[in-house]
């Protein structure tokens, strides 16, 4: 499957529209009720990963996470940072499913001219990293990274690994961030997406790179086609560490590693069963004045 609208994804195209299509879904066991955090479970981002894209619509914020693809984030500040995407449109927009920018050509054709990426569709996990972990299916365990959640091997399993790490993966819920490629898998360079809904299919497929913390109703309100009829635009795409202070968005978000926030995660677990997904547990982010 390939995100790229040139010649040489065209079949592929026909794939990705195919995997929207509707399928019949059984009501899920209702998640608890999320808890009133105290002052102590938030935490500030840092403004050094955190991506501003200005829009018509408004603003969306974008919390990159390095764990995940260290290169892919540094590729991204690198863009943002050259003015890169500012000007550029929203040019594949499916609904359900995310929305596609970062090209120059603004059809999915265009190359940045930086080299490709090598995928980064799964990341090795350290004891170094912080991380929600719970116990979950055979032999697993799901939690979140920042503002990822995330699928991984159990800790149980760094003490038999020659690097002390375990194999990870985030999972391509609502909000989060990716890099589109071609059907060769070591092909990112400057194009990405922004999912409008969960879509567990690209699941260690594609490059997930960050969430968005302030904007998904934004994302949500970009006009839809392949390509929209009036295409909306990334007016300025900045990080928030190169903005003056005054406005610069000042952005909280509960920490996931909280007992707050693992009992509630712990709870949902309990609660769905086998039918839960960590993408269906609110982590709360704000941008405060």
């Amino acid at each position: 499957m390939s995100f790229r609208l040139s010649s040489h994804g065209a079949g592929a195209l026909a794939l990705a529209l195919s995997a929207v299509m509707p399928v019949a879904v059984h009501a899920a066991p209702a998640a608890p009720a999320a808890p009133a955090y105290a002052p102590g479970d938030w935490k500030p981002v840092d403004p050094q990963n955190l991506m501003v894209i200005d829009t018509g619509k408004g603003r969306i914020v974008v919390e990159l996470v390095p764990a995940l693809s260290p290169e892919h984030v540094e590729r991204i500040k690198t863009l943002a940072r050259q003015g890169y995407y500012d000007g550029l449109k929203f040019f594949r927009v499916i609904d359900e499913f995310m929305a596609q920018t970062g090209d120059k050509a603004n059809t999915g054709a265009g190359e940045s001219g930086l080299p490709t990426l090598k995928g980064a569709f799964t990341f090795r996990r350290g004891p170094e990293t912080a991380y929600s972990g719970l116990a979950y299916g055979s032999g697993g365990s799901v939690g979140f990274i920042g503002p990822m959640a995330i699928s991984s091997q159990p800790d149980e399993l760094m003490a038999l690994t020659a690097d002390g790490k375990v194999k990870a993966y985030g999972l391509f819920c609502a909000g989060v961030a990716g890099m589109a490629r071609t059907n060769d898998p070591d092909s990112a360079s400057a194009q990405f997406f922004l999912m409008r809904q969960t879509f567990p299919t690209l699941n260690s497929q594609y490059t997930p790179f960050g969430r968005v913390v302030a904007g998904l109703d934004v994302v949500r309100k970009l006009q839809i086609g392949e390509p929209p009829a009036n295409p909306d635009v990334m007016l300025k795409v900045r990080m928030a560490s190169d903005m003056p202070a005054a406005e610069r968005p000042n952005v909280w978000r509960v920490d996931p590693t909280s007992a707050a926030f693992r009992a509630h995660l712990a709870a949902s677990l309990a609660a769905k069963g086998p039918q839960f997904s960590p993408c269906d547990v609110d982590l709360p982010s704000e941008i405060r004045k």
